[in-house]
């Protein structure tokens, strides 16, 4: 087994399409200026995804953070949804990342930095880990910090579209996948982009709530239910509550 092999535990992945609660998946306090939701990785059941090794929500209370500590052979990526996050690294990178931004740090062998919440407001962000793939692994470790006004942004029914991982990504990403992030106006609607041939799709709902149907099934959506779904799947349509709904849609090599 390698670290690109999927690895899924207690689900039942048979199908084309999944809607899975957010607590199907774990909700962790370790201490207590932090909370978690693991979507990918740690103890949840979607233990690994083609080499994506988590994407989870962190909460960060005012003040706090991770001081400086190491990471070698990844490339990370984090999506601010509410308030800021400041970041610094041992190649000099730094910077303060706000809500819609996304950042990216690839380690190569060895790097180092710092995430804090220098506010005194909470901040709550997306994180996901990618294997550094091995054509990659020589290249220096580096920093990458793009705004919302630096990505292009393209309608899907009523949502406004962004890629950020990709062929028309924002960033200048070394990984063999797809992320784009969708937002819906209250009460806005939008078809789920397909996966592609060769891609299975993972989709995690970060901010908002909302209804996700089918022509045959309907389910409310909630803060971090997940979908899972390959290209055979039924066209879903995801609608807006009385608040923006933002997801996230990672286009990963099959992995059910």
């Amino acid at each position: 087994m390698t670290m690109f092999d999927s690895v899924i535990t207690g689900l039942d992945t048979t199908g084309d399409l999944h809607f899975y609660k957010a607590d199907t998946f774990p909700t962790i306090h370790p201490v207590h200026w932090l909370t978690s939701h693991f979507a990918v990785g740690g103890w949840s059941p979607l233990q690994r995804l083609s080499g994506m090794l988590t994407a989870h929500m962190t909460q960060i209370a005012p003040r706090n953070g991770f001081t400086w500590h190491p990471h070698r052979g990844l490339e990370i990526f984090t999506y601010v949804i509410d308030g800021e996050l400041y970041h610094e690294d041992t190649t000099g990178g730094r910077g303060v990342i706000r809500a819609g931004e996304v950042q990216r740090m690839f380690s190569g062998y060895f790097i180092q930095h710092q995430e804090l919440n220098q506010t005194h407001k909470f901040a709550r962000v997306i994180q996901i880990w990618f294997v550094a793939e091995p054509a990659s692994m020589g290249l220096p470790p580096h920093y990458e910090q793009i705004g919302l006004g630096d990505m292009c942004s393209r309608p899907v029914g009523d949502a406004i579209v962004r890629d950020i991982i990709g062929p028309n990504g924002a960033t200048n990403a070394h990984v063999n996948a797809r992320l784009t992030s969708a937002t819906l106006p209250p009460g806005g609607q939008a078809a789920i982009e397909q996966p592609q041939q060769g891609e299975e799709l993972f989709l995690y709902f970060v901010d908002g709530h909302g209804r996700f149907q089918t022509a045959t099934h309907q389910e409310a959506i909630g803060l971090y239910d997940v979908v899972l779904a390959t290209p055979a799947a039924d066209t879903a349509v995801i609608q807006a509550g009385d608040a923006p709904l933002n997801y996230l849609s990672f286009y990963l090599k099959p992995f059910m």
